[in-house]
């Protein structure tokens, strides 16, 4: 099984060759280094899906702010 999640897009990096475009993504204060090499429209401020290091998609903020309080929920 494979879990993607939702972060939002805090700053981007390396904007000269899209293939090395990077971007720190906030999951919840917990921010991480991840590629945006397959999401060339996204800015900052911005939700991505991300799985493994690359976002993926860009998601909406109301159905990334949902998702975020559904994982909240199960941590109980």
């Amino acid at each position: 099984m494979c879990l993607a999640v939702p972060g939002k897009v805090i700053s981007i990096a390396g904007d000269d060759d899209p293939l090395m475009r990077s971007g720190r993504v906030s999951f919840g204060g917990v921010i991480k280094e991840v590629s945006l090499a397959y999401v060339p429209e996204v800015q900052i401020g911005d939700y991505v899906i991300v799985h493994v290091g690359f976002a993926l998609n860009k998601l909406d903020e109301e159905e990334a702010e949902r998702t975020l309080a559904d994982l909240q929920q199960l941590q109980g």
